[in-house]
């Protein structure tokens, strides 16, 4: 019999999408180290980290950052935190389940690409409520609100996890500043639209797994919002597709380092200047895994189209303007169960040429 007919089939990839050993790493992905472009510096340092996020983003869509301003303990403070929660049982986590009607808090058969994942997560906003569209219809104006669900255990678990969003997301908002800057804009022309942002935290949990070669702990995507910060432990897992030949790559962990990758929501500001690239996670036969990406994400209302400096006759606008509150919606309702059709992407508003 063996782990194989032990296992749910619904977790398993399409034999094309299944893992295979991932090439080894000879170029890894761009590290980018901001100590000076967070000091205060000089117009050619600041020059230097400009070009290397603008090549990053434009020739991988993603890239690792070191001397970041994230307190290291505030990271490990919410790593304990998590492995202390997840080692709850199911019924003790389940008591913070998130539903249909509200998407933060504990789950544990979310779907990507309409494949179970191998995994299970806990989600959280910022401290405030968070404003959403209630549905994806676009005739819908009403909003309701995401409201964190924060269990009793562990007691240091919901400190921990608001001092992470807090230092993540000053280091998301620098980046965006950079990442402007390399597209040729002023450093604030992205800012507004954050103004009443919907990001949000995810702590994944990836357990051991006994059939590693047909399950993937998140099944390849590309993520909908504009940036991701990505804290993962020594395990790794995180595998990216090169642009350059359509290779998986495996990213090795950095100590302390985050890996950063442009969404779909800067692709489609930049008029696919930049383009967010597919990604992956394996799992490991021995090993459980931790990773908390942030997800960075404008405000509900924002309509989505491409930034009016980067449209030209040469490079007429590539795609349709969408609101991102009824994507957002549209795809965090379908995450829940399986779906007969596929996920609502960005490739849906593009301009036929």
């Amino acid at each position: 019999m063996g782990a194989h007919s032990e296992v749910d089939p619904s977790y398993f990839q399409d034999p094309e999408h299944r893992p295979k050993p991932a090439i080894a790493v000879v170029h890894g992905l761009p590290v980018i180290d901001l100590a000076k472009a967070l000091s205060s510096p000089t117009p050619s340092d600041l020059r230097k980290t400009v070009s290397e996020i603008r090549d990053a983003c434009r020739d991988w869509g993603f890239f690792q950052v070191v001397n970041h301003g994230v307190d290291a303990a505030v990271r490990e403070r919410v790593e304990a935190a998590a492995r202390r929660f997840f080692a709850l049982p199911l019924e003790e986590k389940r008591k913070v389940r998130r539903d249909e009607v509200n998407p933060l808090g504990y789950y544990d058969v979310e779907h990507t690409k309409n494949v179970r994942d191998w995994k299970e997560v806990f989600d959280y906003s910022s401290t405030g409520p968070i404003e959403i569209p209630a549905s994806g219809d676009p005739l819908d104006d009403a909003v309701q609100e995401m409201i964190n669900q924060w269990p009793e255990n562990p007691p240091e678990f919901k400190e921990a996890c608001e001092e992470y969003m807090r230092q993540t997301q000053k280091l998301a908002f620098k980046l965006l500043e950079l990442i402007s800057l390399s597209l040729g804009l002023g450093a604030d022309r992205l800012k507004g639209f954050f103004e009443k942002e919907t990001s949000f935290v995810r702590l994944n949990h990836y357990p051991p797994c006994p059939v590693p070669h047909l399950a993937l702990g998140v099944g390849r995507h590309k993520d909908a919002g504009a940036l991701t910060v990505l804290a993962q432990d020594d395990v790794g897992g995180l595998e990216v597709k090169r642009k350059a030949d359509g290779e998986w790559i495996a990213v090795q962990p950095i100590p302390n380092a985050y890996i950063i990758n442009v969404g779909d929501i800067i692709q489609v500001w930049s008029n696919a200047e930049y383009e967010s690239a597919e990604h992956r996670a394996i799992v490991n036969p021995e090993k459980d895994r931790i990773s908390i990406p942030l997800f960075f994400n404008p405000a509900h209302y924002t309509m989505v189209e491409p930034l009016e400096e980067l449209i030209s006759d040469e490079r007429p606008s590539k795609y349709k303007a969408y609101n991102w509150g009824k994507f957002f919606s549209t795809r965090k309702r379908s995450n829940l169960k399986k779906l007969d059709v596929e996920n609502i992407q960005i490739d849906h508003f593009k301009v036929e040429g």
